[in-house]
């Protein structure tokens, strides 16, 4: 499948013929069972993960093939168009997964693990892949090709962005047991490590550097490497002085991530998921 998808997206036919679609399909419903992801671990890389470009340009195929076709539930009160390749996701009761009634949106070709909760409105894109047991909350956007894992918990209005090209860059990777805090955005293939908690209104970039007072280090993206957020951090929203220029002599202050402590058995008790709603 692999071969076959690349060659597709190398080599552009003139029309896309039956088989061509079957194989798009074969794609899509690995995709939807998880079998195939746009990145996975991987304990040899720095981050603990590879991007898998080919899946990214199967993605990117799926758009290229489609056609755009009317998806209206209601065409007056509610028109729908998109590319017939990327309809919404299908679901039934057996899948596990709660989609609370009120305008949440999953599209086809993501896999949304068991005991997912998804409170409206939300969006999931395609190429996405969340974990069992992990909460998507109100107003929050998991971007395509985001791998999100087991346990975390998205809240309000948080948006984790997806990096779908360049086909070769990693996308935002958010692992095990994180909490996202509302109205935080977490872009440009930044990795979250486990147990990690994103105080509300952080904003995780590969311009912005985070500062950890607990460990004396500065954190930044490379040229070849992503933001890496470590294991049990717990980062909040800072600032640092403007030192030099016109910023010193206004006395401005520029945005900046913090690390303020990692967690402890009381961080874990005021983050603890709200068992009693699942």
């Amino acid at each position: 499948m692999r071969a076959e998808i690349e060659k597709l997206f190398e080599e552009k036919p003139a029309a896309y013929t039956k088989e061509h679609f079957a194989l798009f399909a074969r794609f899509k419903q690995e995709l939807n069972e998880g079998r195939v992801r746009s990145a996975e671990p991987d304990s040899s890389a720095r981050s603990g993960w590879r991007v898998n470009a080919w899946v990214k340009k199967g993605v990117l195929v799926g758009f290229r093939m489609g056609a755009v076709v009317d998806m209206s539930v209601d065409p007056i009160r509610q028109p729908m168009f998109d590319k017939a390749t990327w309809p919404v996701k299908r679901f039934t009761a057996e899948s596990g997964v709660r989609i609370v009634p009120g305008g949440s949106s999953i599209r086809d070709g993501c896999f949304i693990g068991k005991g997912v909760t998804c409170m409206p409105p939300m969006y999931i894109n395609t190429g996405s892949y969340v974990g069992d047991g992990t909460m998507v909350d109100s107003h929050a956007l998991v971007g395509s090709c985001a791998q999100v894992g087991k346990n975390c918990h998205i809240s309000a209005a948080a948006q984790i962005g997806g990096v779908l090209e360049p086909v070769g860059a990693l996308p935002v990777i958010i692992e095990d047991d994180v909490l996202v805090g509302g109205n935080c955005g977490v872009y440009e293939g930044t990795v979250v490590k486990r147990r990690a908690v994103l105080g509300s209104g952080t904003i995780l970039t590969r311009s912005t550097p985070v500062y950890d007072i607990i460990r004396g280090e500065v954190y930044s993206a490379t040229d070849d490497e992503p933001l890496i957020i470590p294991e049990d951090a717990v980062v909040v929203p800072g600032s640092r002085a403007v030192s030099k220029g016109k910023g010193k002599e206004w006395g401005l202050s520029l945005y900046t991530p913090v690390i303020v402590k990692y967690r402890d058995p009381k961080t874990d008790a005021r983050v603890q998921l709200e068992d009693l709603l699942r």
